[in-house]
């Protein structure tokens, strides 16, 4: 069955390969780059980001090597305010956000794909490293690079229309076929960090987005021990760059046990305080089928390219519960909890609470 498909063409050598791979299917396969920013410069430069004048070039010239037809879409001002602005008040808020997993439900699978279908397109096609097997969607076969944590927000009629076509290759044989095809992205690198903060110090540009805000640096009895410029410079699990005043009792690293931003304090303890034992998850996304009616075993996941860990999860309302059969450490609010029955993903939630094992 031949369809209509807009390929995302990002510059990188993952999309232009999915691009060809799927005019190598028989569909009908139209290249597509987005503007992310009205200021490319203001974003990563080289070959390390997917924001840049170089990587819309990139894909230019792979279109024209795939023989498709190409076009460049500014979508620069709905990224600003989706992605870009939701990831500083994310952090303003004390929470830990993944853009890429916003880029995905917010641009790539809404944004994108919602002006593709007006234009009468049956697909968008993306280089994510998963797999859509019956509308099920699955890790990708190279584990090191499987990114189905990132595309589990988006939802079973949004995967209806999506096409993964290098989910069942390993990323070294996708650099080769890139070469075997002509493609001159073959060995371009992978992008890196978050690709709309051009030196890569996400510090900074929290701070030239929210400005000072000194605070205290708490230990877990209360007892001041320094001082930062702003709480939302902080992580749940971050052990360096703490700006401590002196070292712990017991000589011990301390690693950051939670961020408030209410009385802007970071607290900080030893790794064991960031052992987590529950979890409530906001915004449930059920892929594996209807909503679970009950509790049930499986695997979560809570970062990317995280650990995977065994787990009881329960529906609750409009949450999602989630109790860990070992507890885990550095689970960040605003990160997903992507469920898992073996490759299989079940769902997401947004990590809204992560309850610490009592001492």
């Amino acid at each position: 069955m031949t369809l209509r498909v807009l390929a995302a063409m990002s510059g990188g050598v993952d999309s232009a390969v999915a691009a060809a791979r799927a005019v190598e299917a028989g569909h009908d396969v139209t290249g597509v780059h987005m503007a992310l920013s009205s200021n490319p410069q203001s974003y990563r430069s080289g070959a390390r980001g997917c924001c840049t004048l170089e990587d819309s070039r990139d894909a230019r010239r792979a279109a024209d090597v795939i023989g498709i037809p190409f076009y460049v879409w500014d979508l620069a001002e709905r990224f600003d305010r989706d992605v870009v602005q939701d990831f500083v008040q994310e952090y303003a808020a004390g929470r830990t956000p993944n853009p890429c997993l916003r880029c995905n439900e917010k641009i790539k699978f809404q944004a994108l794909l919602d002006r593709a279908l007006a234009l009468g397109f049956d697909a968008v096609c993306t280089g994510h490293y998963a797999r859509l097997e019956d509308g099920v969607l699955r890790r990708g076969a190279d584990f090191g690079k499987d990114q189905s944590y990132v595309l589990a927000v988006c939802t079973r009629e949004q995967l209806a229309h999506a096409m993964f076509p290098l989910g069942d290759t390993a990323k070294t044989e996708i650099r080769r076929e890139a070469e075997r095809r002509g493609l001159q992205v073959a060995d371009k690198p992978d992008s890196h960090d978050v690709c709309f903060i051009s030196d890569g110090d996400t510090r900074g540009f929290l701070a030239g987005r929210l400005g000072a805000a000194p605070g205290k640096i708490l230990d877990n009895d209360g007892e001041i021990v320094g001082e930062h410029d702003g709480a939302y410079a902080y992580t749940i699990g971050q052990r360096k760059g703490l700006r401590i005043g002196h070292p712990a009792a017991d000589g011990r690293p301390r690693y950051v046990l939670d961020i408030s931003p209410v009385n802007n304090t970071v607290t900080v303890g030893p790794r064991e305080a960031l052992d987590v034992a529950q979890i409530v998850g906001e915004r449930p996304v059920w892929l594996g089928g209807d909503r679970p009616s009950g509790s049930f075993d499986c695997q979560v996941q809570l970062r990317a390219h995280g650990e995977v860990h065994d787990c009881t999860a329960e529906p609750d309302g409009e949450t999602l519960r989630i109790r860990l059969h070992r507890p885990a450490q550095g689970v960040a609010r605003g990160q997903a909890a992507v469920l898992y029955d073996g490759d299989i993903v079940l769902g997401s939630a947004t990590i809204a609470v992560a309850d610490r094992v009592p001492a």
